[in-house]
């Protein structure tokens, strides 16, 4: 079978890492390691990157590998005639869902990238004046449409150079960009008056916190967050899989690309708390944290436009990286499924995108009376849940099962892939590991998130 593959290793772990590190990674991670107890809740998050991540990691790209095909013929090549092919359908579905909103939200990222450098928001915003901006750009289609496609198209037109002259040639460069910006805001942060506090807060141990939101909620945010940073129960990540060589163990990889992921998502914190705390601002959760607190931050601070536009800029560029390695898993499926061209897949999965993104984007303006899931939820809240809560859980059980499974890979098949090339092997005594723990931890996982959803 002839499959392009990256030119370098560096590509290879520069580009899968962009997939995992997004968004979640800065607006996510440093907020909940504050509200579930510091440094206690990092070693328990930790622990389950261990536990759960690196050996999802593993097996998405063990899969990829070993039939360099994408999730849209994966089974049937390993092994022609299995049920678990039945299975992609939704699992694909989960892609277009994560895009037609991650591109809005990236979207949303380019406009105040350009808004913040520009210096259209002014100087002194309280938390109210700043929460007014992002209101106006919600209930305005016609800026969030053009912003999303401008995002939507540059992604999609890098995928269309190919694996080598664009989705590596730029994301490398890209990557490299983003860390270097984190690694100079980080230290930056060092030089703000409240420094110590936002860092006490961040990362001390603080048993009151943990004790306040409880030991199972812990547990299950901790657990939550080391799944989804990695984007795993979709094939965003077997796609690289199958472009990757096999001079390196599949383990030694995975735990590489977890400690770049980890990295970005610490170092993000320390970039948030201390600025929130020197200027005297709680922080947030969610969207709010991001477009409302920091903007209110930012517009405090001396030069206050230029590390602004520095900071949502880097956003961008996290968003962009999730976007273009997506993207081309999205590519992939459609070349594999259907034996199309890959400029008739980018063309084709353009015009899905933006057509599937226009019912969130039109959720907070047009369509802001729809509130699918009751209260005051929109339609981007409905997207999320139906791909957070059920379908990336139950495609990571679906991997889990596959390599475990008679009727599916097997374990000796997977456990021979996984350890071909030089580094860090998984023993073959880890076989009932995956064989029961894994599965019952992701499960547990899908189950926590309806009683969070419902409590």
């Amino acid at each position: 079978m002839n499959r392009e593959q990256f030119s370098s290793r560096l590509g290879f772990l520069l580009i899968t890492a962009g997939c995992a590190i997004g968004l979640g990674n800065v607006w996510r991670f440093p907020y909940i390691t504050g509200a579930y107890g510091g440094a206690l809740f990092v070693m328990v998050y930790l622990a389950f990157l261990l536990l759960v991540g690196i050996p999802m990691l593993s097996i998405e790209l063990a899969v990829g590998r070993a039939s360099r095909r994408s999730l849209g013929s994966s089974f049937e090549t390993l092994t022609p005639g299995s049920a678990f092919a039945r299975h992609k359908y939704w699992m694909i579905l989960g892609n277009y869902i994560l895009m037609a909103f991650y591109s809005l939200v990236t979207g949303w990222m380019l406009y105040y990238a350009v808004k913040i450098s520009s210096g259209a928001f002014g100087t002194e915003l309280n938390q109210e004046s700043a929460g007014g901006y992002f209101g106006a750009l919600l209930a305005d289609p016609k800026s969030q449409f053009v912003a999303t496609l401008i995002v939507t198209v540059l992604g999609f037109t890098v995928c269309a150079l190919g694996v080598r002259k664009g989705v590596e040639r730029i994301t490398k460069p890209l990557m490299v960009m983003l860390l270097f910006m984190l690694i100079f805001l980080s230290v930056r942060s060092f030089t703000l008056p409240g420094f110590a506090e936002g860092l006490s807060y961040y990362l001390k141990p603080n048993l009151d916190n943990l004790h306040s939101q409880g030991l199972s909620t812990t547990l299950a945010a901790a657990m939550g967050q080391a799944f989804f940073t990695l984007g795993l129960g979709v094939g965003s990540i077997q796609i690289f899989g199958s472009y990757m060589s096999s001079k390196y163990s599949l383990m030694y990889e995975s735990v590489i690309i977890t400690i770049l992921d980890t990295l970005v998502a610490l170092l993000a914190g320390l970039v948030i708390f201390p600025a929130c705390f020197s200027y005297g601002v709680q922080p947030n959760a969610g969207p709010g944290l991001v477009f409302v607190t920091l903007v209110s931050v930012f517009s405090h601070m001396e030069y206050g436009q230029f590390w602004g536009g520095l900071f949502f800029f880097f956003l961008l560029l996290a968003a962009l990286s999730t976007l273009i390695a997506v993207f081309e898993n999205l590519i992939g499926i459609c070349m594999d499924l259907f034996g199309i061209s890959r400029l008739k897949a980018v063309l084709y999965n353009c015009l899905a995108v933006i057509a599937l993104g226009l019912p969130c984007m039109f959720g907070y303006n047009m369509l802001a009376d729809v509130h699918p899931m009751g209260g005051q939820s929109t339609i981007l809240d409905t997207y999320d849940f139906v791909l957070s809560q059920n379908i990336l859980p139950l495609g990571a059980l679906c991997y889990v099962l596959y390599v475990t499974v008679k009727r599916g890979w097997g374990f000796d098949r997977y456990l021979q892939e996984t350890n071909t090339g030089k580094g860090l092997k998984l023993p073959a005594a880890a076989r009932k590991y995956y064989q029961w723990v894994l599965p019952i931890l992701v499960l547990a996982l899908f189950v926590q998130g309806y009683i969070g959803f419902f409590a």
